[in-house]
């Protein structure tokens, strides 16, 4: 019953992870976009394509300069390229060294607080954002619920 209207979406939307000078050692990718597409339908929202791209701190610091003016490092910047109307296009940029400093500090895993910030991409495309502390705490609050619903394995 909940495979089927996952399956439909599977052939209406895509989600690539690709490694931009670094290799994020994702694994189950497969079973991974499932539930990310589960998200994006859970939220509302219609997705076409989310690229997720992989790179260093040094490369997302670039970005950050020059499309947000932000001279500080940051774990994910994420583009929506389509219209506010139409299916979802983004790109979701990740700092594999952000997060494992990130994990280091908050005192997780890599695969989790990897998964933290993919899902924390899902959210922004979902309309969530975390500019103040009460979007903050709901954004975190998001993250924890849709983490509890992941496997691992």
């Amino acid at each position: 019953m909940y495979l089927i209207p996952i399956l439909e979406i599977l052939y209406l939307a895509t989600i690539l992870f690709k490694n931009n000078g670094i290799s994020s050692g994702l694994k189950n990718k497969k079973q991974l976009k499932i539930f990310l597409l589960a998200v994006c339908k859970k939220e509302g929202i219609e997705c076409k394509k989310i690229t997720y791209i992989f790179c260093t701190d040094s490369y997302l610091l670039t970005l950050n300069k020059a499309f947000l003016n932000h001279n500080t490092l940051t774990d994910i910047l994420t583009f929506t390229l389509s219209e506010k109307s139409s299916s979802i296009i983004s790109e979701i940029y990740i700092s594999i060294e952000r997060v494992r400093k990130n994990a280091v500090f908050f005192k997780t895993n890599f695969s989790h607080e990897l998964l933290r910030v993919i899902i924390h991409g899902i959210l922004h495309l979902c309309g969530y954002s975390d500019g103040t502390p009460r979007q903050k705490l709901k954004m975190r609050s998001k993250e924890d619920f849709y983490l509890s619903q992941f496997s691992f394995t």
